[in-house]
């Protein structure tokens, strides 16, 4: 069922949530916008204004990883204060009340964790821009400390001073194999839950968009809420095109 307005579209979730036991989040970078972050793909998105680095480009050129990283800081100026959404807030809310045991999200941007989800309870598919590791020993690093090591080198990026290996933000580059832990928790949540919520995602990005297709195979009921039509909107519950925020805000607890 697609909703006709923002009323029958709250209505329509909240019986379902209400009817539910167990409840999984899906989220893409719809529910970020309202904060400031644009997404990607979309017509006027980052990747229509740069071409993204390579994770094999990026082992092979100090320029490569001198460009990703300036890129991460340049980044971090449009956006660094970035703040959860309503969506966030909504998400969260539930997650409290016990009816979300964890949200799977192809977001970077930190903000499920800074809304109230408690980390390990927050599958990043695509890692997280707020920290960086090191891609040979795993040592974790701030971004403040690459920054000033790069400030201090004239803009190249440091590597590891532990084993030397590249220092490289801890996401998903394209080339890069997906976190074989997330995946597998992913699928896990999917095939027991009751209810998926797809939430500002294409479901165009695979195998991430393969999820909504497991949980509704498995039996859960499907709700997808995006902008734009997605390739899996006449499997879906409910369809929602409507206003993220506008529809998740009256689920915030205060």
């Amino acid at each position: 069922m697609i909703a006709t307005d923002l009323q029958s579209a709250i209505e329509g979730l909240r019986a379902l949530v209400a009817d539910s036991r167990v409840i999984v989040p899906f989220t893409g970078a719809g529910i970020s916008t309202e904060c400031g972050i644009p997404d990607f793909r979309s017509p006027g998105g980052i990747w229509t204004k740069m071409r993204p680095i390579d994770f094999g480009d990026f082992l092979a050129s100090q320029e490569m990883r001198n460009e990703s990283w300036r890129r991460r800081f340049a980044m971090e100026e449009q956006f660094g204060g970035a703040k959860p959404g309503r969506g966030h807030r909504a998400l969260a809310s539930l997650y409290r009340s016990g009816k979300i045991p964890a949200v799977v999200t192809q977001n970077i941007d930190n903000l499920h964790q800074d809304s109230g989800f408690d980390p390990g309870h927050v599958v990043e598919l695509h890692g997280n821009t707020t920290y960086a590791t090191c891609l040979d020993c795993a040592n974790r690093y701030e971004l403040p400390w690459v920054r000033a090591r790069m400030d201090r080198a004239n803009g190249c990026a440091p590597d590891c001073p532990d084993c030397g290996g590249f220092i490289k933000t801890a996401t998903v580059s394209f080339g890069q194999s997906m976190p074989d832990d997330a995946m597998q928790r992913a699928q896990e949540l999917a095939e027991s839950c009751d209810l998926f919520v797809a939430i500002g995602s294409s479901l165009v990005v695979w195998p991430a968009a393969g999820f909504p297709l497991v949980a509704k195979r498995n039996g859960a009921r499907l709700v997808i809420i995006n902008r734009d039509p997605t390739d899996f909107d006449d499997i879906a519950d409910l369809v929602v095109h409507q206003d993220i925020g506008d529809v998740l805000a009256p689920f915030i607890a205060h």
